[in-house]
């Protein structure tokens, strides 16, 4: 499964389903020990450092980081929703669909209602 980075803003509850799902994932949080403040690009970098693929829902600011840093060990960008384990149940869908990660950015969208 994969390893993943979790972003600051990014549903801890997902987390949670996506842990289930066997994935290892890493908050913010947990990996700086501090709710902070810190810049995307430092998030891709230290993601990327550790070969944890980001996830987050600052759609456009990654795919405007993955223009400008083709190098990453993956990105992938969620429309959030409130259906909490159906999100994470798409996010191992796509990364299943899409491995290996690396270099790729990952849309996961909510389905239409």
């Amino acid at each position: 499964m994969a390893r993943l980075y979790a972003d600051e803003q990014f549903p801890y509850e997902v987390v949670e389903h996506l842990r289930d799902l066997g994935h290892d994932v890493v908050t913010v949080q947990e990996a700086r020990k501090a709710n902070l403040k810190i810049p995307d690009d430092e998030v891709l970098a230290f993601a990327s450092s550790n070969e944890r693929v980001v996830l987050t829902l600052n759609r456009r600011d990654f795919k405007r980081l993955h223009r400008y840093v083709p190098s990453h060990a993956g990105i992938i960008i969620c429309t959030d929703d409130v259906d909490r384990s159906g999100l994470a149940k798409r996010i191992n869908a796509a990364i299943l669909a899409g491995e290996p990660l690396a270099g790729k950015l990952v849309s996961v969208v909510r389905p239409a209602r």
